[in-house]
């Protein structure tokens, strides 16, 4: 049994691991890798093994950092199925093609400018006909319903992250062994729409993302008093308030918050602005996909009230329509895709505001390392976009508290439903720094054996390696206990003692 570990291995972006046995394999994730020039350039490579050899692809959600290389593979030749969610799988609907009409625009802007240089024409990754070919390929699979794949049986298990996102439980045949793959972890206590990420109390090997592994979310407030404050500084200072942000989730996580601002009569009656058509078909899938919510949403549902839209919310459609509003005068609220603004109308966006002193410049999500997101959180006084070289005069900011990802201390406390320790676990979906804290802390004071894979890794799995004994396990925690003891945390103490109990009374259970 291989896993190998084709993407989001020493980075964030490009999720993608392979699982192959002596007579199938399978992809779990197939993404786009985003962020700096030598990881977008790995999108362009040859892929690593022949995509007419894999039987599946298990998707567990639609961001495009984990969906967005599926029209490059059959492109190139696979003929098998990709399993997701009904929720996933209508989000790539969206998503896919306009991946495909994104990388077509870029490409020919980078063509024109290559004329002029004599350098020789490029081709995109994939059209936006490739994206719509590839829906063909995709099945429904519900939460928490078996899949029977030939070597494989895989499960999908809420993750809480982005509507439809799913950790992806398989069990190879025959062998006994379960591996789980997190996807991206949800922060539990955050999400305004969804709930949170399942309960997992046993696995043999686990791959666990690290996105935010090193770090906390800092403010505890509520997002919607957080967001009233920008909103009503932006409208004081007279200009646009232009937001980044995801077309799925987090754009429709802005929606919600707004329309509780805006009935509560919090924020000045500034006129709203949805400018991504991806955006607008997602929100569309938010409002079919009512059983993805969480109780808090439901109630509101049940009361008749829709969550995302409220009378001052305008939908820009056509070019025509996203070019009008970089003429506005005074304020208003822009929300355009991409998140990280390394894509999309949001560039047009940034490039007519940010010369601006009056604009204000909102980031709401991870800005990963190489994006003109994390060049505008870092501080940089001029950006290049679209080969124009643009003086940052706008205010920049940052909220946090919006993130979908689960942070250190959430990682940590899903990791804890385990009652046993997996075998093996692989920290994944994280910068080098983010990752090897995670792992630091799993090994420190879980003493959970752990590795960081390297792109392109390959790890030999065994369903031979005995589970861990008890003693093995009391081993490990008392050694937590000491670390713990020397740091002077009772809470933590008590925390650990009560799993040492809960352990002995799972271990009898099972004999």
């Amino acid at each position: 049994m291989l896993l190998r570990f084709l993407g989001a291995a020493g980075s964030v972006t490009g999720s993608c691991y392979l699982l192959s046995t002596g007579t199938q394999s399978i992809l779990v994730d197939c993404g786009l890798f985003q962020g700096p020039k030598a990881l977008r350039e790995r999108n362009y490579q040859p892929f690593p093994v022949d995509p007419g050899s894999l039987s599946h692809i298990l998707l567990t959600h639609a961001h495009i950092d984990h969906s967005g290389r599926i029209p490059y593979l059959v492109k190139h030749g696979f003929r098998g199925r990709v399993l997701a969610t009904g929720a996933t799988v209508d989000l790539c609907e969206v998503m896919l093609p306009d991946s495909g009409h994104v990388q077509e625009m870029e490409v020919e802007q980078k063509n024109r400018r290559g004329q002029r240089a004599g350098r020789e024409r490029i081709e995109p990754i994939y059209s936006a006909a490739d994206g719509l070919a590839a829906l063909s390929f995709f099945d429904r699979v519900g939460y928490g319903q078996e899949a029977d794949l030939g070597a494989f049986r895989v499960r999908f298990l809420d993750a809480g992250h982005i509507l439809g996102s799913a950790m992806a439980e398989v069990t190879v045949v025959g062998e006994g062994i379960r591996i789980l793959f997190s996807g991206d972890l949800g922060n539990e206590n955050y999400h305004p729409l969804l709930a949170g990420p399942t309960a997992v109390e046993e696995t043999d090997y686990l791959l666990i993302e690290s996105t935010y592994g090193n770090r906390l979310h800092q403010d505890t407030r509520d997002p919607a008093d957080l967001l009233a404050e920008v909103v009503n500084e932006a409208y004081a200072r007279g200009g646009p308030l232009v937001i980044p942000a995801f077309a799925a989730e987090r754009t429709q996580d802005l929606l919600y918050f707004l329309h509780r601002l805006w009935e509560g009569g919090r924020i000045p009656p500034v006129p709203v602005y949805i400018d991504s058509p991806m955006a607008i078909a997602a929100t569309a899938v938010f409002e079919k996909h009512h059983e993805c919510y969480g109780t808090q949403v439901q109630d509101m549902l049940c009361k008749g009230e829709e969550p995302l839209d409220f009378p001052a919310l305008h939908y820009a459609r056509t070019v025509e329509e996203s070019q009008a509003l970089n003429k506005l005068q005074g304020p208003a609220v822009i929300i355009s895709a991409s998140g990280m603004a390394d894509a999309g109308r949001i560039r047009h966006h940034l490039k007519h505001n940010l010369w601006r002193p009056e604009a204000t410049v909102l980031f709401v999500g991870y800005q990963a390392e190489g994006t003109l997101g994390r060049s505008l959180l870092e501080g940089a006084a001029r950006v290049t976009i679209f080969g124009e070289e643009i003086t940052v005069r706008a205010r920049i900011k940052s909220l946090d508290v919006f993130s979908g990802h689960a942070d250190q201390k959430g990682l940590l406390a899903w990791a804890g439903h385990f009652r046993v320790p997996p075998r093996l676990t692989f920290v994944v979906h994280g910068e080098p720094e983010a990752a090897a804290r995670l792992a630091r802390l799993l090994t420190e004071e879980r003493g959970w054996p752990v590795i960081i894979p390297a792109w392109l890794q390959e790890h030999v799995l065994t369903g031979s390696a005995p589970a861990p004994t008890l003693a093995q396990v009391r081993e490990s925690l008392d050694r937590k206990i000491g670390l713990l003891e020397s740091r002077g945390d009772p809470a933590r103490i008590a925390e650990a003692l009560k799993r040492l109990r809960e352990l002995d009374e799972y271990l009898e259970q099972v004999g």
